[in-house]
């Protein structure tokens, strides 16, 4: 059975988080898919995700797609998550990578950058980018932000009570467990640089940008035929400072969820006590 068959609508008790609920398996491409983004996350994807933006692409698909934005995309991507590594299922073809980022013009983050193979060969028209950093400052930033999070006993603790959390956190864990070989914290830096490796080799030259957000909108413009922005300097979206506080605050938001959803069985099932009483009382004064 599909993993994505866990689908169930977002409880009407989550109030105290945004999250949209779109369950994309019956989705279809709305947009052309024009550029791959297939570095690993943090190496500036969310400052290239506002550039993409600023260029007009319609939608960069992130990582924040699932984990803040839309949750049961999670779901989707532990199914191909599950198909590459375990053999579980069939593979994604073009039709079900479409399901999943048929709104986006681009793609980036993880977990993209673990289906780097399979979407060069979905999307072969795309042009790719390979968003680049200093091994060591990357693997340092990874392990006190996303490994953190990967390793978060409120987050972990949630996904067994909450909605959003119960999709998202399994497939988290799934990405770090399978692209990073189950330990990032020693073999995180030579899977970065194995990675990087292999997507040079699978792309021509001519297709392939290998860039640092610290170049500017020059050679990314240039890559991708588009004008350089006159008024607007590259977006420099760092979270690194606020990542731990704004991932904590969403735990304490998603267990507000959780209480208004016990509150609420609470109170049917006291109303139906009454109603039972109140039934029985009647009857017998009838």
């Amino acid at each position: 059975m599909a993993y994505a068959a866990k689908y169930t609508p977002k409880p009407i008790t989550d109030v105290f988080t945004s999250d949209t609920d779109f369950d994309r398996r019956q989705n279809t491409r709305t947009v052309p898919m024009k550029v791959l983004l297939l570095g690993c996350g943090r190496t500036g994807t969310t400052s290239m995700r506002a550039a993409m933006k600023q260029l007009g692409y319609v939608d960069t698909y992130h990582m924040m797609n699932c984990s803040i934005e839309n949750p049961p995309d999670a779901l989707l991507w532990m199914d191909a998550l599950r198909a590459k590594y375990d053999g579980v299922g069939e593979p994604f073809t073009r039709k079900d990578w479409d399901k999943l980022l048929g709104n986006a013009q681009a793609v980036c983050d993880w977990p993209a950058c673990a289906f780097a193979k399979e979407l060069i060969e979905a999307y072969p028209e795309a042009k790719v980018v390979l968003t680049g950093r200093d091994v060591d400052s990357w693997h340092k930033s990874t392990m006190s932000t996303v490994y953190w999070r990967v390793t978060d006993p409120e987050l972990r603790a949630l996904s067994y009570v909450n909605w959003a959390a119960g999709m998202y956190y399994p497939m988290l864990k799934k990405f770090f467990d399978t692209f990073f070989e189950g330990d990032f914290p020693n073999r995180g830096k030579e899977v970065f640089v194995r990675h990087y490796e292999e997507v040079k080799a699978m792309v021509p030259k001519e297709k392939l940008l290998e860039y640092r957000v610290t170049d500017g909108w020059a050679p990314l413009c240039e890559f991708l035929g588009e004008p350089v922005p006159k008024e607007s300097p590259f977006p420099n979206v760092n979270d690194n400072k606020n990542f731990v506080a704004r991932s904590k605050r969403r735990n304490r938001n998603q267990m507000l969820n959780v209480v208004a959803g016990w509150l609420e069985m609470a109170l049917l099932a006291s109303i139906a006590i009454y109603l039972v009483f109140y039934v029985q009382w009647y009857y017998f004064n009838k």
